[in-house]
């Protein structure tokens, strides 16, 4: 019997695996194969509710969800009846508003009505506890097991085949560990791509080729209500949400279906979904569902009446930061990964199978996915315990109001620095980061503790610890700060193939001498930064990447995913947990360490972006001469058994010089003042290196990198980009702006501020903001703050020190 082929075979047949099979033909690779365990839709795409809103702050999400609705209307199974968000208590009206101003900037036309207009819209609404809402015209619903087949309809009209019934059930892999072949239980494919679409199954199907892809199936329910005489509701009433009270939903056939969010959800298969699991529900919980009932009758109260149909429960796949999983999978070339939807189905699965299909084939998804990427969680994650209490978190925080300086409390505490014990004496608060515990201020003279829900206490007025992180910037500025970094990522690159390896993936140039630190961004095929990072070379053969603790899986997958040949001639080892880093940085820092150590640390010793090995406490320590804060000193890393007494003769020689504590959000602040950028935040995927301002950084005359033509072709069009700027928001006070917020000059939203923090030497809100090319600079800024315009002002990019005379010391 012969073996079929395809191009690309596509496993699952729900909304997203349908989509990328639809895209990738209309993309003109029409030689697709989709297989489907079961049936199309036999998973958590047949039980979902089917209520789609273009609303979302994250420009990549919003994006998809806006073309997913466009999709859906084309195939002519989209319902536009509008939504109406509404606010059911002061806090979250103010979330409305801020979220309607993040909207704004990234495009989408919103704004906050009244609690009559919301009422105007739907009549059924009760006026209690209603202090507003966000009305979207665009917005609707759709049947789900309709819509998937009108996209597999439409796939199959461009050429796609779609086998049922056929269960994968392991691969066949080539020499480099490329995809050659898909086994299933109908008879074998070969293929060198492969799309793992398989929704709750997709970790297990990514486990067959030793990938790892974190999710959990955590119960969602939804109830079918009865019309109730004289109080039907009209066909064209728009879908709500009311995040207060945990619940969303739509009129039907007079009736209502809705569903909601519970505040301590279930979740199951943690292990492993069974693989005989498809579209059947699963037995529904009253009792869990009762709070949701609760909260859809004080909006609704004549619901109080109504005949339950039918009440669905059915599990949906959380990943640990509620976002999908998307893109290739590290180590495996040809497998790739569009799964963990996280309630964002058939919102995201439009859009979600245009970007793969588009990266696939052109090498381009067309968005930024950097906060998707499938490679995102490291090992911290392979726990399933673990990832199943953040998956729960995020499902439980989906309408629970989150504020910005909330952090995640599930599974804390998952990892702690060698000097956590020394920080906890200090007073810190502890924030968190991909599992880290990490001092986010101090408050010395009390007992330590974890933040959490801390800003539900104080909303959105100023925090409690401002003056905290005022003092502890000023700290460094005046005299010296000391700061746990140990939960910065740390990649060694070995080998005769090491020095090969990180030149073709640097923008800039690796290759200096021993000792030399080296700050580069990594950018893609087009140009795109993919990371930034500094690198160390430790000797010919030894190289250490630093970078943020949130980025060093994906910064890890990359280097491997851009090894090729020099496989067998470079080792690349996460050492992240091996070592501890402590920042010294201040005036007084060279007077601090000259005192701690027996060996020179002068100038001529450890000039600037250089690093070498220095005694401390009787131990060696890596000290090297950098700084994000912009100030005079090192990042001194040593193995974790070293941490303590390393960190205990620092505060000794420090304390007659004022040495201070100081934690994350100080530093964040500090790195402004200077200038500095955030990955991930302040630059993307989608971002040349010339726009954030970091082609000093860039070797165009020194051989190859990834990315290099696209880079040049930036830099001859530098005029036409838009650059990062910084902008000095309102006066001294200290203002309710975090991220996001929509930028107006001359009352045009000219885009979203970027990074924000308030300078604690400047004593000044500090935004950054993509200024587009040809604005006249007298335009008036404004940036949308709740119900506010708050003046602004272009501002120098380095404001502190702009020659940079301090760092030099």
């Amino acid at each position: 019997m012969a073996i079929e082929a395809a191009r690309v075979v596509v496993i699952g047949g729900g909304i997203t695996g349908c989509s990328v099979a639809y895209h990738l033909a209309l993309a003109g690779w029409t030689d697709v194969l989709l297989v489907e365990k079961h049936q199309l839709t036999a998973g958590s795409t047949c039980q979902a509710a089917g209520l789609v809103t273009a609303f979302n702050p994250s420009p990549t999400m919003m994006g998809f969800r806006r073309y997913s609705i466009d999709l859906y209307r084309r195939l002519g199974v989209f319902e536009t009846v509008g939504s109406v968000r509404l606010a059911s208590s002061p806090e979250q009206l103010g979330e409305l508003r801020r979220t309607s101003s993040r909207a704004r900037g990234i495009g989408l036309d919103a704004e906050v009505i009244g609690s009559d207009e919301a009422r105007a819209l739907i009549p059924a609404i009760t006026a209690d506890r209603l202090f507003g809402a966000v009305h979207l015209a665009g917005d609707g619903h759709l049947d789900p097991h309709a819509t998937t087949y009108a996209v597999a309809d439409a796939a199959r009209a461009l050429g796609v085949r779609i086998r049922q019934s056929a269960r994968v059930t392991g691969f066949e892999l080539g020499r480099r560990r490329e995809i050659r072949r898909v086994l299933t239980d109908r008879g074998p494919i070969d293929t060198e791509i492969v799309v793992n679409a398989a929704g709750m199954w997709a970790p297990q199907v990514a486990a067959m080729v030793g990938g790892f892809i974190p999710s959990t199936p955590v119960d969602h329910q939804h109830i079918a209500l009865k019309a109730v005489p004289g109080s039907e509701l009209p066909r064209d009433m728009p879908d709500f949400r009311d995040p207060d009270n945990l619940v969303y939903g739509k009129s039907e056939n007079g009736g209502m279906v809705f569903g909601g969010y519970e505040l301590d959800p279930v979740s199951r298969w943690e292990d492993g979904v069974p693989w005989d699991h498809a579209a059947r529900s699963l037995p529904p919980d009253y009792e869990r569902f009762a709070p949701l009932m609760a909260g859809a009758i004080r909006r609704f109260p004549f619901i109080g009446d109504a005949e339950a149909i039918r009440l669905i429960c059915h599990p949906d796949a959380m990943t640990p930061d509620a976002n999908p999983l998307l893109g290739p999978l590290p180590g495996v070339p040809g497998f790739w990964v569009a799964a963990g939807l996280s309630l964002n189905g058939f919102g995201g699965g439009g859009g979600i199978g245009r970007a793969m299909a588009g990266w696939i084939t052109a090498g381009d998804p067309g968005v930024d996915i950097g906060p998707y990427r499938a490679s995102r969680f490291g090992e911290t994650y392979r726990d399933p315990t673990f990832a199943a209490g953040l998956g729960r978190e995020a499902y439980s925080d989906y309408y629970r109001l989150r504020y910005p300086y909330d952090a995640d409390l599930a599974g804390r505490p998952r990892r702690l620095s060698a000097l956590h014990g020394r920080l906890q004496e200090a007073g810190a608060v502890f924030g968190t980061k991909a599992g880290w515990e990490r001092a986010d201020h101090h408050e010395p003279g009390r007992p330590w503790r974890r933040s959490g829900r801390d800003q539900a206490a104080y909303g959105w007025a100023r925090p409690p610890w401002f003056e905290r992180v005022v003092a502890e910037g000023r700290a460094v500025r005046e005299r010296a700060g000391i700061i746990d970094l140990s939960s910065f990522g740390k990649i060694d690159v070995t080998g005769p193939g090491a020095l090969g390896l990180l030149q073709r993936v640097s923008a800039n140039d690796i290759d200096r001498p021993v000792g030399a630190v080296v700050y580069t961004p990594w950018c893609d095929d087009h140009g795109g930064m993919i990371a930034d990072v500094t690198v160390t070379r430790l000797g010919d053969e030894r190289f250490r990447v630093v970078t943020g603790a949130g980025f060093v899986a994906n910064d890890l997958a990359w280097l491997i995913s851009n090894r090729r040949a020099d496989r067998a001639l470079v080792e690349i080892r996460d050492v992240s947990g091996d070592l501890a880093t402590i920042g010294l940085w201040g005036p007084r820092a060279r007077d601090i360490l000259a005192a701690a150590s027996p060996d020179d640390v002068g100038n001529d010793a450890l000039p600037v972006r250089r690093a070498r090995e220095i005694a401390l406490a009787e131990t060696a320590v890596l000290a090297a001469r950098i700084s994000y804060a912009g100030e005079l000193g090192w990042e001194l890393t040593t193995p974790r058994e070293g941490a303590v007494a390393v960190w205990d003769a620092l505060t000794r020689a420090g304390a007659e010089h004022g040495l201070e504590p100081f934690g994350y959000r100080a530093l964040d602040a500090l790195r402004m003042e200077k200038g500095y950028r955030y990955y991930g935040v302040d630059m993307t995927m989608r971002d040349s290196v010339f726009g954030p301002g970091l082609g000093a950084f860039v070797r165009l005359d020194n051989g190859p990198f990834i990315g290099r033509d696209a880079v040049v072709a930036a830099s001859e069009e530098g005029h036409l980009q838009a650059r990062l700027r910084t902008v000095l928001i309102g006066g001294s006070e200290d203002l309710p702006v975090y991220g996001g917020e929509a930028v107006r000059a001359d009352g045009r939203v000219i885009g979203r501020l970027r990074s924000v923090a308030f300078g604690p030497t400047i004593g000044r809100t500090i935004g950054y903001v993509y200024r587009p090319p040809g604005l006249p600079d007298d335009a008036p800024l404004e940036v949308d703050a709740f119900d506010q315009r708050i003046p602004a002002t272009w501002a120098a990019d380095v404001l502190v020190d702009p020659a940079g005379d301090r760092m030099r010391g």
